[in-house]
């Protein structure tokens, strides 16, 4: 287990790095970034101050390894649109916005999933499973974005049920939290399906029935137990990717989150911004990946030896 803990993390560490380098480069490959750091009529003297205090004066190699060295205390810099402010204290302020979003979605998600997967693979091929197939086929079709405008107009607009945008209360999370994690409900349904007939097959069900045991009991109690392992490790990942994927919903709704602040930095052209963004949703995503990897390991100790 400790080896297969040491490689994961070692593949974590170079997945990071090699984000890095790719932020690193976009910053160096669409131009100057001191006509980002400064207006076009700053002064030579400002342009030669801030070259030589951001290190822009030195080779790429130094400048990378400046970065790294910013980067993990989590300096990225003034924010240009949002002046006073640093990049990262702006993401900060923003992140329990997204995660509040990102949490509430996967509770929807894992609500709507889990009883429509069980419910499907015991009734297997009859018309519960044929819908549950069609909610599925449905969920991972449709854009979040587009989800997100259609209930807007229905449940906001012509029924005036809930807010259109903002974080007024506990009403405005509704239909952003749907609109996002409707894709998941589709993921998750599916995995809780397949991993349920797996597990209805399997030999000690069979003796469960044959005792006498209830169906209810089997299904719900013994058969969902054993079957959840696979969605439960899958949580993890699906909550990293509903944080990363915030960008359009938070956008449609006018979520006050990352996401949000995140388009509204590229339209600045605030770099640092953007660059704090990428380097904390990286994050979230390897970090998500790692937990999940090590969780499978220790709930299958077949993974750890495959």
């Amino acid at each position: 287990m400790q080896r297969f803990v040491v490689i994961r993390l070692f593949q974590a560490f170079i997945s990071l790095i090699a984000v890095t380098m790719i932020i690193f480069s976009l910053g160096r490959i669409t131009g100057n970034p001191l006509d980002v750091l400064l207006p076009l009529e700053a002064e030579e003297e400002d342009r030669i101050r801030v070259e030589k205090a951001w290190g822009l004066d030195k080779p790429l190699t130094t400048q990378y390894f400046i970065f790294i060295k910013q980067a993990a205390s989590g300096n990225f810099g003034e924010s240009i649109k949002w002046r006073g402010n640093s990049a990262m204290g702006l993401v900060i302020d923003r992140l329990p916005a997204t995660a509040i979003l990102a949490v509430v979605a996967l509770g929807v998600a894992t609500f709507i999933a889990i009883p429509i997967g069980v419910i499907s693979a015991v009734h297997r091929g009859s018309v519960f499973d044929f819908g549950g197939k069609i909610i599925a086929l449905f969920g991972q079709s449709l854009p979040a974005f587009w989800l997100g405008i259609v209930l807007m107009w229905i449940f906001a607009v012509e029924l005036g049920w809930l807010p259109t945008s903002g974080r007024s209360g506990v009403k405005s999370i509704i239909l952003p939290a749907i609109a996002i994690g409707w894709f998941q409900v589709a993921a998750l349904m599916r995995l809780v399906r397949s991993s349920m007939l797996d597990v209805l097959d399997s030999e000690f069900v069979k003796l469960a029935r044959i005792k006498g045991v209830s169906e209810t009991k089997v299904v719900w109690k013994h058969c969902l137990r054993n079957a959840g392992i696979t969605p439960l490790t899958y949580f993890g990942l699906i909550l990293g990717g509903l944080m990363v994927g915030s960008v359009s919903i938070e956008t449609v709704f006018n979520w006050p989150g990352v996401g949000l602040l995140a388009i509204d930095a590229a339209r600045a052209r605030d770099f640092q911004v953007l660059q704090a963004v990428v380097i904390m949703f990286s994050g979230i995503y390897i970090v998500a990946n790692l937990a999940v990897d090590i969780a499978y390991a220790y709930l299958d100790p077949r993974i750890r030896y495959s």
